[in-house]
């Protein structure tokens, strides 16, 4: 097991050199970097109380392809979202029905839980209400939920990489909760 602030430290530097646009120059680069580790230490050690003492390599080598991989499929739900979203105001004859939808969830850590939340609320055309500590449900609002399935599909996507990102009790391939309501927690 490895210390996990210094492997944020250097998460950090990394995104420094990105942030700050350093060009390809071998010594320049190096510079930066080391600026980018000295400031990424220096905020993740008073930090450090905040995530989990230890981190293994292999479980942090197994989940980087799913981070990938939720970022790309979230960034695609983003762009296909906003076509939407400008459809419908760009012709206003398009049905609007929102409707509030009850998704149950297998990931259990608040980190998990609240990465999926602000996906969904970073989507146009859905936002998170609220979530059920007791029922481990999220309630969606969606601008059109005449689809449940359309709604929950991306964040049932989402949700499978994060059991393994966030190496959470429960797979891709347990079977997810049922909705007791019929999947709407509302009218129009």
């Amino acid at each position: 097991m490895t210390r996990r602030w210094p492997v944020v430290g250097a998460i950090l530097a990394v995104l420094w050199l990105f942030v700050r646009g350093v060009p390809l120059a071998p010594v320049r680069l190096a510079e930066e970097l080391l600026i980018g580790l000295l400031a990424g230490l220096l905020v993740a050690y008073p930090l450090r109380r905040f995530y989990a003492p230890t981190t293994g390599v292999p479980r942090t080598v197994r989940a980087a392809p799913y981070a990938g991989m939720y970022v790309l499929i979230f960034l695609w739900e983003l762009l296909t979202a906003n076509v939407d979203v400008a459809r419908r105001v760009l012709s206003p004859s398009m049905p609007i029905e929102p409707r509030v939808i009850e998704v149950p969830l297998r990931v259990r850590s608040d980190f998990a839980i609240t990465t999926i939340a602000n996906s969904i609320t970073l989507t146009p055309g859905t936002l998170t209400m609220d979530y059920d500590d007791e029922t481990n449900t999220l309630f969606v609002h969606s601008i059109d939920g005449t689809d449940r399935e359309a709604v929950v599909e991306p964040i049932r996507t989402w949700e499978d990489y994060a059991l393994v990102i966030c190496d959470e009790e429960l797979g891709p391939e347990d079977p997810v909760p049922r909705v007791d309501s019929g999947g709407e927690a509302g009218g129009d």
